[in-house]
């Protein structure tokens, strides 16, 4: 019988042979693909290690820290590792010992401390260290990296916090992944630092993967090679920094990396010969680094070269438009529209809490910058000064004579910002301002004594007098130099060599020194100033990095009782002699020198002065002195205000009575 494929059994047998085979064959092959996957990762028996989720602490008192945090959590989700951003105050340090591994990014604070959202981080991780109790194996189960920002100008103090994060963690065995990583403002290179670093922490957390988490008990390299998205990390780390940049306010020094410029944007890291140089100008670190140069042109500066800076007074303008000068107006007699503000050196040593630039200046005890041509930063200064004078006109009530008279500065405030007598040409300076018959009235912050010493002539030289005793100065000034005592009671010795004339300038801080009375008082024997300016502290605003508010503002009548007890305290040699109340500004004045048959004779002879100084011979304060105005003697009716100017008050809703005072 022949078998026929076009009847039903034959089909049906057909189909169902087929359908048997191709389910064998189906059931083999998953088999072998399940022996397969399990011999390449046998999920069922020991899973593909995960690395845990760790913690990125940021330590900062101004926030830049969180915005390098902020940086490196991005770079990290990037790559697949999952870190949570924590700020230490919020976070419960007995849970330390929990964690896997643990990232900080910290700066350091005043005098080697931590800023203040990690106070009781750090207290608790000292205590828990010292605490024998507590053992060293506390936290033998997390790993830890950190990276610190600091200025080097502050020596032994330099990133001291991320150092001691580093011992107190090992101390309770915590394992250092990575060495500690040391950022340092002055060398203008912490963005390219911490771009390095981060690479470092992707290429350990990588290592740790691969090796099912265990990193052993040794410091690693963190291999930059690692996968770090090959190709894409120097843009991803760039883009996170012009992010973070549209964010900046006010930037401390001490933590100012990270709110720089991007290098995307071709102003952090200049080539040379392929590698970054830092901000060097021809081979020399340049002190104003595009950080500092955005932040205080944001306030107004005009940079000068690498160095030097020029702004606009508020008291220019308004002696422009005739509604007043400053007290330099009402106690020596300057022409306040004709007066340029100006700084050879934007450095300073000190990073004193009434700042009113915010600490947006460098910091450093010495001059270790590229240094401009003197006459160049005269030049450039004058130039700059005379085209924010021509922008004046046409603002209403600027009036034309006083404008044609401001393109010709007759006076130069060394005092703008910074340390002025830190340039090492300062005395050059001196000079080419003295030759065009521009008088010069230079602040020091009393931290340079053989600086003061080789001063030449200078119409009136100051120096800052902040507090009356060590501990106050430490506390307001907040020195870089350890024997910032010494030198400054060196300065005041220095000032009494002195011919010409001499202030020792006071800012009342009302809960800081404005009770020291008899130990200011005990300082005027070894300065013997020829005037003592004593001026309410000026409140510039909230900042991060100064815990002043307005309640720290002395009243006008405050500085007047605290002028009137010191004018007391020197037994007759000092009396009050001036008052700008509008400025909160008293001046005491040396009897035997400057009153003469019970007129006061504060106010300057400039073109006696320039004489003087020409001439080549040696001259004392006495001898280019000119009476004073009744007007700006103190006690008169108008308060130190010029009667031929008018006085223009705003009309202000919800006025309060300080702002009524004036102060």
């Amino acid at each position: 019988m022949s078998l026929s494929l076009s009847s039903y059994p034959t089909r049906f047998a057909i189909l169902t042979l087929l359908s048997a085979t191709t389910v064998f064959f189906f059931y083999k092959s998953r088999r072998h693909l399940s022996k397969r996957l399990k011999s390449l990762n046998p999920i069922s028996q020991n899973p593909i290690p995960k690395t845990p989720r760790g913690k990125i602490f940021f330590i900062s008192q101004t926030g830049t820290s969180k915005t390098l945090a902020k940086s490196l959590h991005s770079l990290l989700n990037l790559n697949g590792f999952e870190f949570d951003l924590v700020d230490p105050k919020e976070y419960e340090p007995e849970d330390l010992h929990k964690e896997s591994f643990v990232v900080i990014v910290s700066s350091t604070w005043e005098d080697g401390k931590p800023p203040s959202n990690a106070g009781f981080f750090v207290d608790w991780l000292t205590e828990s260290a010292d605490d024998f109790r507590v053992g060293s194996l506390l936290l033998s189960k997390c790993k830890f990296a950190i990276f610190g920002v600091g200025s080097g100008s502050y020596g032994e103090t330099f990133n001291a916090v991320g150092r001691d994060f580093s011992k107190k963690l090992k101390k309770l065995g915590g394992v250092e992944v990575l060495e500690v990583c040391e950022g340092d403002v002055d060398e203008g290179n912490l963005d390219e630092v911490f771009g390095k670093w981060s690479k470092k922490i992707v290429g350990v957390l990588s290592n740790l993967g691969e090796n099912g988490g265990d990193m052993g008990n040794g410091v690693g390299d963190g291999s930059e090679d690692e996968a770090v998205n090959e190709g894409d990390d120097d843009e991803e780390y760039d883009d996170e920094f012009e992010e973070n940049d549209e964010e900046s306010g006010i930037v401390d020094l001490e933590d100012i990396a990270g709110k720089g410029p991007s290098r995307k944007k071709g102003v952090n890291d200049k080539l040379v010969n392929g590698k970054s140089n830092g901000g060097a100008v021809n081979g020399e670190k340049a002190m104003v680094t595009p950080v500092i140069r955005a932040s205080l042109e944001k306030q107004g500066y005009k940079i000068i070269g690498s160095h030097s800076g020029v702004k606009l007074c508020r008291w220019t303008k308004s002696q422009l438009r005739g509604r007043g000068g400053c007290y330099k107006h009402s106690f020596y007699g300057i022409e306040s529209h004709r007066c340029m503000e100006a700084t050879p050196s934007l450095a300073c040593a000190n990073k004193c809490v009434f700042c009113w630039r915010h600490h947006t200046n460098p910091v450093g005890k010495s001059w270790t910058w590229k240094m401009d041509d003197p006459i160049e930063i005269v030049n450039t200064a004058i130039d700059l000064h005379t085209k924010m004078i021509k922008q004046m006109k046409g603002v209403p009530g600027v009036k034309a004579e006083r404008l044609s008279e401001g393109l010709s500065p007759r006076h130069c405030a060394l005092s703008l910002v910074g340390e002025p007598i830190m340039y090492p040409e300062i005395n050059s300076l001196v000079d080419e301002l003295h030759k065009r018959r521009i008088s010069t009235f230079l602040v020091t912050n009393a931290q340079f004594p053989d600086k003061i010493k080789l001063l030449k002539p200078i119409t009136q030289l100051y120096v800052s007098v902040d507090a009356g005793t060590k501990d106050s100065l430490k506390a307001i000034d907040r020195p870089l130099f350890g024997d910032f005592w010494e030198r400054f009671l060196d300065s005041l010795r220095a000032l009494k060599e002195k011919e010409q004339r001499t202030v020792y300038r006071l800012t009342l801080v009302k809960g800081w020194n404005t009770e020291d009375v008899d130990a200011y008082s005990s300082l005027f024997s070894i300065g013997k100033p020829d005037f003592i300016e004593i001026k309410g502290v000026t409140y510039c605003g909230t900042s991060a990095t100064s815990k002043l508010t307005m309640e720290n503002v002395p009243w006008h009548s405050d500085v007047k009782e605290f002028s009137e007890a010191l004018a007391k305290k020197s037994n007759g040699e000092y009396e009050v002699a001036c008052e700008h109340v509008h400025s909160c500004c008293v001046l005491l004045a040396k009897v035997d020198k400057f009153k003469i048959d019970g007129q006061w004779f504060t106010w300057i002879d400039y073109e006696k002065f320039h004489d003087l100084v020409a001439s080549g011979r040696p001259f004392t304060s006495k001898d280019y002195m000119t009476p004073t105005p009744s007007w700006a003697v103190y006690g008169a009716e108008e308060g130190g205000f010029d009667p031929e100017q008018l006085r223009f008050k705003k009309e202000r809703h919800h006025r309060s009575p300080r702002q009524e005072n004036g102060s």
